[in-house]
């Protein structure tokens, strides 16, 4: 890879940061107009015309992201060519370019309605079909109802995001080029405790060439509650989740399908789960993190293939400490994260973790190899604003297979089963680590930009698996992306 392109990017981006500081350090502050917080570029726009535009909500975003991917994500079969030496194609650069257009209409206190647009498509991605396009579709289609002065009950129905936690479990996945939706009814009681959502859905399938639909064998629903007052310096959230995939699902949009327009094999997965986290400014520059789930059910991995009955567990634990009083206000941290595998796949048992519906970007390594499942993960993270409107962030991960007798799985809970992976019980069990480094600048309020880079170290485990193959490469990863909002 052409390392100069790293220092170029975040030259850029640091160079951007310190203008748009000077500017508004030399420039006089206009007079405050108004208390009330901005509603968008174009909503502040029209309420100023009119007051019957505060009824209205007219907006969207758009943004653009660069990606060079070296010995990963390049054309084969999902994650078989991960660190491969021997890949016929060993990068892949491409521009990513998604637009979001929403209108909202609020007639009355009690109902809204909210339609959202998205154009999501990739130029120059040489990987067929593509994973990350999928032009003009409907994001989000929802109705709400309620008004929690006059009652703690509110409702959402229709096509909507939904995102719970940290999204170790049930996220949006932004950071995706498509992002994720469900065909769902919310229902929300608030009271002086906190909140509690009940909710049933069905997940949508991205279909670049039809329009998206949901998967109407493969239902979602849960109960979450969450609480800042059990203890006053802690958010506290109990969850019960259930999916329910019957045998129809993985043919739910049809057959010979690029494996993400496919439906999940049948399952009943159960998972009950506990997060615990600090609110911020509580405990003098410290902060805590803490997720524990537990799963039963049964899991198949085919419609033609038996039920297996399905024990599995995850936690996270994380804690780290700001510097308040120091220059930047750097952050130290400290994470472990583990969920678990399968002992023994000639069984009647399924013992790994189902990941749900997570936004995995976040938490596993920027360079997204690795979901919440057969693993140990230890996560070092630093970062420091040296300019008021910028951060940097950088952050170590090292991976471990928490059973050799399973899987290697992928960032979208998919397993690595072809060019060398699978179950190989003799390899090592250390898969390597990860290092990222990012700096993220915000230019405006309603802008922003960020460049990243990361590099992959293979361990045993990767060596050892395709070492029959041809053997096995360190991976590069570097990302510049442009984020406007109006």
């Amino acid at each position: 890879m052409n390392k100069s392109k790293i220092p170029l990017l975040t030259a850029t981006i640091l160079t951007g940061c310190v203008l748009s500081t000077n500017a508004q350090n030399t420039t006089p502050a206009a007079p405050p107009t108004s208390n009330t917080p901005s509603a968008g570029l174009v909503n502040d726009w029209l309420r100023e015309q009119s007051p019957e535009f505060q009824k209205w909500d007219l907006g969207g975003q758009s943004r653009a992201r660069f990606e060079h991917k070296e010995y990963f994500a390049v054309p084969t079969v999902a994650g078989a060519a991960d660190f491969r030496a021997t890949t016929p194609f060993d990068e892949n650069s491409y521009l990513l370019l998604r637009q979001k257009i929403h209108l909202g209409y609020k007639p009355v206190d009690w109902f809204s309605i909210f339609g959202e647009g998205r154009d999501s498509r990739s130029i120059s991605d040489r990987r067929t079909p593509n994973p990350e396009e999928d032009p003009f579709d409907l994001h989000q289609a929802y109705i709400s109802l309620g008004n929690l002065n006059a009652c703690p009950i509110t409702a959402k129905i229709g096509r909507q995001e939904l995102s719970y936690g940290d999204e170790r479990l049930v996220g949006a996945f932004d950071w995706n080029n498509i992002g994720r939706v469900f065909d769902a009814a919310k229902i929300r009681g608030e009271g002086e405790l906190g909140w509690v959502d009940a909710f049933v859905g069905r997940v949508v399938i991205p279909d670049r060439d039809n329009f998206n639909v949901a998967n109407d064998y493969d239902f979602f629903s849960g109960v979450y509650a969450s609480s800042k007052k059990i203890l006053p310096w802690q958010e506290t959230q109990l969850y019960f989740l259930a999916r329910n995939v019957s045998d129809q699902s993985p043919a739910a949009i049809g057959t010979g399908l690029a494996p993400w327009m496919t439906g999940a094999s049948p399952r009943d997965i159960y998972t009950l789960g506990m997060r615990l986290k600090s609110l911020p400014g509580q405990l003098n520059g410290w902060d805590y993190s803490a997720e524990i789930a537990g799963q039963l059910g049964n899991f198949s991995t085919s419609a033609a293939a038996p039920r297996l009955e399905h024990q599995a567990y995850a936690a996270h634990v994380g804690t780290g400490y700001t510097l308040s009083d120091t220059f930047g206000k750097p952050r130290l941290g400290l994470e472990y994260n583990f969920a678990s595998g399968d002992s023994d796949p000639t069984d009647d048992k399924h013992q790994t973790f189902e990941n749900l519906f997570p936004t995995n970007h976040k938490f596993y390594g920027y360079m997204d190899f690795v979901s919440w499942q057969n693993i140990h993960n230890v996560r070092l993270t630093s970062s420091i604003k040296p300019l008021s409107k910028l951060t940097l962030q950088a952050d170590y991960h090292a991976f471990w297979l928490a059973e050799k007798n399973d899987f290697f799985y992928q960032a979208n809970g998919a397993p690595r089963a072809a060019g060398g992976y699978g179950i190989n019980a003799g390899a090592g069990s250390y898969i390597g680590s990860e290092v990222n480094v990012v700096a993220t600048c915000a230019i405006r309020p309603y802008a922003n930009a960020q460049v990243g880079y990361g590099h992959f170290f293979v361990g045993d485990y990767v060596k050892d698996s395709l070492a029959p193959v041809g053997g096995a490469k360190d991976a590069d990863f570097v990302y510049a992306q442009l984020v406007f909002n109006f």
